[in-house]
């Protein structure tokens, strides 16, 4: 789980900012709010970040994406780092950038922490914390001999890795890659825990609405059912593959390893396997129900862009509900093409299914009004994103705003800017020498 992120000089985000999942005291919806034994911390299930156009809130998701990339994929030889500093003065795009995290890995918490610029890692620390003590695996600063705690033992083994470890690199990439196992559950939560989906992304796994034998098969299908799409179900048709594509899909896809595409010309979404050393493609296609009871296929191009919207979410929302693995998803506009309603049916079930013993979370950008409602979401759960006159991004919880009742309809006042974080609509924004033609002097002309 996300317990806290902090940020500085990355995007919009000049000053550091950080994002808390640690919940408050407050006891609305508290049955549904996870809690860790080990440690005096609830963590919270959900959030949701709210802001004007422009105000940051793609710039956080676009954080995580960049530190889940440094972290999983490294960095080439002798390639920059895509970082991003603040540009709007002259001082920033020349400061380091730095991202520290908090995260709960198998009932431990671990801080994993780097500063950068483009061409290095000026420093990277990892410390784990358990409930009687807090331990530094180890530190990295430029120029600087590195720190390791005594409990990782073999130091002539971390000092190698060390020595191995490129300028651009995190020593945290290179030594999972190098098999050092002490601080794999870092990498495998960036790697296999966190998963982020854009506004115009797919997620990946929709193959699970191939296989009937999978566990969340009837899940998903009977959801679509329920968010009046239309769709009976979802399923897998075999699809011939085109003979140039065979010499390099046999080169990438093996019996454990299945291959995903996507064109987006046709919403065509594919999975090739292999089986009994065959290449095995299926695409993914839609059954409705005729008015004689019998099923039509419909191909996937066929569908609204709010029904294939609402099929790219149903994965996360469903494995979600189920415990085993635990996900963080971040869903970026989670509100594109789906009705207020649709939205809210899909938070609502995951909400359901949280409880004091859940790990998984959902974090969310989004312009609909209607979800900021305290009856859906605890105060906590509610974050704004602010630009400041001076172009730089702030970050608050609603929580943060001491006068708020539970009672209060929270949405009638942050419309009316009480809080922040909506569009300063500019009153005139035409120059006073420009004529605007009535609709009368328009109509016939257009």
């Amino acid at each position: 789980m996300l317990i806290n992120f902090t940020l500085e000089n990355w995007m919009s985000f000049k000053e550091p900012v950080t994002f808390s999942m640690v919940a408050s005291k407050a006891l609305r919806h508290g049955n549904r709010v996870p809690r860790v034994n080990k440690y005096p911390v609830r963590i919270l299930p959900i959030a949701a970040l709210y802001g004007g156009n422009a105000s940051g809130k793609s710039n956080f998701f676009k954080a995580l994406g960049f530190a889940k990339q440094l972290v999983v994929d490294g960095v080439k030889p002798d390639a920059t780092i895509a970082v991003e500093p603040f540009r709007l003065d002259d001082v920033h795009p020349a400061k380091p950038t730095s991202m520290h995290f908090e995260l709960l890995i198998d009932e431990t918490i671990y801080e994993f922490s780097f500063t950068l610029n483009k061409t290095e890692i000026l420093e990277e620390k990892l410390v784990k914390i358990t409930s009687v003590k807090e331990t530094e695996l180890y530190r990295r600063i430029q120029g600087q001999q590195p720190v390791w705690a005594p409990m990782l033992g073999n130091r002539e083994l971390l000092k190698f890795i060390f020595q191995s470890t490129r300028k651009n690199q995190l020593f945290l990439t290179t030594s999972v890659a190098l098999n050092l196992s002490h601080f794999r559950p870092v990498y495998d939560w960036f790697r296999d825990t966190l998963e982020l989906i854009a506004p115009d992304a797919r997620f990946e796994p929709f193959e699970l609405f191939f296989n009937e034998d999978h566990p969340l098969y009837t899940a998903m299908n009977e959801m679509l059912m329920q968010l009046d799409t239309g769709i009976r179900r979802l399923g897998g048709e075999a699809l011939p593959l085109p003979e140039e594509w065979k010499a390099e899909l046999n080169a990438i896809v093996t019996e454990d390893r299945a291959w995903r595409m996507r064109a987006d010309q046709q919403d065509l979404r594919l999975i090739v396997t292999r089986r009994n050393g065959e290449l095995v493609a299926k695409k993914l296609v839609a059954y409705h129900q005729k008015t004689d009871g019998q099923e039509i296929k419909f191909e996937m191009s066929m569908e609204s862009d709010g029904t294939r919207r609402v099929i790219d979410l149903l994965p996360a929302f469903v494995s979600m509900a189920d415990t085993r693995p635990a996900k963080v998803y971040v869903i970026d506009e989670i509100d594109r093409s789906l009705h207020t309603h649709l939205t809210r049916a899909l938070l609502e079930k995951y909400l359901s299914t949280c409880s004091s013993q859940s790990r998984s979370q959902m974090l969310m950008t989004t312009h609909d009004m209607l979800l900021m409602d305290q009856n859906l979401l605890r105060r906590d759960e509610m974050w704004i994103t602010e630009r400041d006159m001076d172009g730089s991004s702030t970050l608050l919880s609603f929580n943060d705003y001491k006068d708020i009742r539970d009672n209060e309809d929270i949405r009638k006042s942050y419309l009316q800017g009480r809080f922040g974080g909506v569009p300063r609509i500019l009153p005139r924004i035409l120059p006073d020498d420009c004529v605007v033609p009535s609709a009368r002097q328009t109509k016939g002309n257009t």
